[in-house]
């Protein structure tokens, strides 16, 4: 019997967009079982509550779980990466790639994780070419500006953001 192939997927998730839903759809496809880990991440000042993270990442991926048949965990983290994915027995971290600036942090992250753990891969895809500008920070600010954020993210989270983005304009 092989061994079950876990990957974590870690990120703040600050909205989940369709360029992460599109980087899980094919992690998926390289693991049995994908852990997605919402990190605290205090210090990009996050626009929803971590617990708001979690419950819209588990409502975005449970369709994908369904129709792949690959299990999908979402798990909360405020810990050193490596720490958690050994604790949650990953094999490898899955990550997305947009552009060289990514590559370059990427790089740093991957060299500083070998040195922590050589055992645990990590694993880059590429961004599909219609989601290489997506960053929930710009998706955000785009959003503070009134400007539309439809295609950048799924339509739930649109109208949450929307949602935070009234709520600070009504109580600066």
């Amino acid at each position: 019997m092989s061994k079950k192939r876990i990957g974590l997927y870690p990120g703040t998730f600050d909205p989940i967009t369709n360029g992460h839903l599109d980087i899980i759809k094919r992690g998926l496809r390289l693991v049995d079982k994908l852990i997605i880990g919402v990190a605290t991440n205090p210090s990009k000042n996050p626009m929803f509550s971590l617990e708001e993270r979690v419950t819209t990442v588990i409502r975005e991926t449970s369709a994908l779980a369904d129709a792949t048949g690959v299990e999908i965990e979402v798990a909360q983290f405020d810990e050193l990466l490596m720490h958690f994915a050994e604790r949650m027995n990953a094999d490898c971290i899955i990550r997305g790639l947009r552009a060289v600036a990514d590559f370059e942090y990427e790089f740093q992250m991957t060299g500083m994780n070998y040195q922590i753990n050589p055992d645990i891969e990590t694993v880059f895809l590429m961004a599909d070419p219609r989601y290489q500008t997506i960053a929930s920070k710009l998706v955000k600010e785009v959003a503070i500006y009134d400007g539309k954020i439809s295609a950048f993210v799924p339509t739930l989270v649109e109208k949450a953001i929307i949602e935070k983005v009234n709520l600070s304009k009504e109580n600066p």
